[in-house]
């Protein structure tokens, strides 16, 4: 049986957890393959809103195996925190997820160098990280002087390791950054309590994932954050630490391109960013302030308002380009039923010249260049097909389709299950 992918086609916060929520019911194990506890996904089944930030959204369905990959870097504080609350609303999750044996830990002094190095940036070089420690985790893993889960399995390995790491480690804590040093055997006991807890859900998951595939089993791929933030193809230098796209999604789970099908990208109906960088079809000012409102654009997580947009044609048919998307997923165009007119970016002028592609340099400077959409005025939360819909709604989404050449395969309506609409 295939593997078939979800992936963020914008910033991220396209609303990338209802699509897998929605099919999680047809797949029997979801892999989340990057990133780490910043991301937040939002499911709400039966008007109630359930957030995951490192546990896959699909623990929700009895079904379903959930595997945290070895791209995530893993705090194992967050963690236990959400499997707890998770457990507490009645889900099944310990029993019921796999870490990857090489998932990288995320440790408490990620955390503080990511404070200390954010609070001293100058405004001009301001990334606007979370504070997790997410990307300060990625630089160890890259240093190839991190804890990976595997470790924790091996006493006498993981206290020799810890040791070493710590050495460098404090150095840098307490001359570069003015932090207080770490103690080794506070560490050291701090892991060996979550290897306790967990100790038996770590396992190789690339061999467990390929073995499934092998026999039959569906599985889903589903990441944090979208294109504009992977750390190759996004608005670097304001972009995460991982790479959200579909290459980081075979690196992050370790599952063979062979089994790899669909890959379907998830799009707002207009577009938002949340921290620093270059958003060319950016609203400002009050009428930014205004969609914010209506599509309730605040982050899961840390309650930051989103910086908002209207649609860019010129990003998604770069994330359709990188990605290899060939189904798209429109949500949140019940937000838009507010608006006489809709603007859409169609295209880029840069210097005078008119751009063919996404500028992997010198997005900050382009001109966007707009279409307007005649809005349809109707409230359509909730409608679950197509034909129910405005005709003016229709017709915004089948322009939309054609600009980005791509087919829009699921249309949202709302956040809960039902408010779904499949394209035939």
């Amino acid at each position: 049986m295939p593997a078939n992918l979800v992936v963020g086609a914008q910033w991220g916060d396209e609303g990338k957890a209802k699509v897998i929520d929605y099919l999680s019911k047809d797949t029997d194990i979801i892999v989340r393959y990057q990133g780490g506890a910043n991301a937040g996904h939002t499911v709400v089944v039966g008007g109630k809103k359930y957030i995951f930030h490192l546990v896959p959204s699909g623990i929700i369905y009895d079904n379903t195996t959930c595997v945290i990959g070895n791209g995530v870097v893993l705090d194992p504080e967050y963690f236990l925190k959400e499997c707890a609350d998770l457990e507490a609303h009645g889900f099944r999750v310990k029993d019921k997820v796999l870490i990857s044996d090489s998932c990288h830990i995320l440790l408490p002094y990620h955390r503080l160098i990511d404070e200390a190095r954010e609070a001293g940036s100058s405004p001009e070089r301001k990334i606007g990280t979370t504070k997790k420690g997410i990307g300060m985790c990625y630089a160890d893993k890259m240093l190839r002087n991190g804890v990976r889960a595997g470790d924790l399995l091996d006493k006498d390995l993981l206290k020799s390791k810890l040791n070493h790491i710590l050495e460098v480690k404090n150095q840098e804590l307490v001359k570069y950054y003015d932090l207080e040093p770490v103690n080794p055997t506070e560490m050291y006991d701090f892991l060996l309590d979550f290897a306790d807890k967990m100790g038996k859900n770590i396992v190789n998951t690339v061999y467990y994932l390929n073995s499934e595939l092998e026999k039959g089993k569906r599985v889903l791929l589903e990441g944090a954050q979208g294109t504009g933030l992977d750390i190759d193809f996004g608005t670097y230098p304001y972009v995460t630490s991982s790479n959200p796209t579909t290459g980081g999604a075979l690196a992050g789970s370790g599952v063979s391109f062979r089994y790899l099908k669909d890959v379907i990208g998830i799009t707002k109906a207009y577009a938002t960013r949340v921290g620093e960088g270059p958003f060319p079809s950016e609203i400002l000012g009050e009428a930014g302030d205004v969609l914010r409102k209506l599509g309730g654009e605040y982050g899961s997580t840390t309650g930051r308002p989103r910086r908002c947009g209207w649609f860019d044609v010129q990003m998604i048919k770069h994330a359709v380009t990188v990605n290899g998307i060939n189904s798209l997923v429109l949500t949140k165009i019940d937000v838009l039923s507010h608006y006489d007119s809709i603007p859409v970016v169609v295209g880029y002028e840069y210097k005078g010249k008119k751009l063919d592609f996404f500028p992997s340099q010198g997005l900050e400077s382009v001109k966007p260049l707009f279409a307007e959409f005649k809005g349809w005025k109707d409230d359509i939360s909730g409608i679950n097909s197509f034909s129910k819909l405005p005709p003016l709604c229709q017709s915004y989404i089948k322009s939309l389709q054609d600009l980005v050449n791509t087919k829009i395969g699921i249309v949202s309506t709302g956040p809960d299950r039902d408010h779904t609409i499949i394209m035939d």
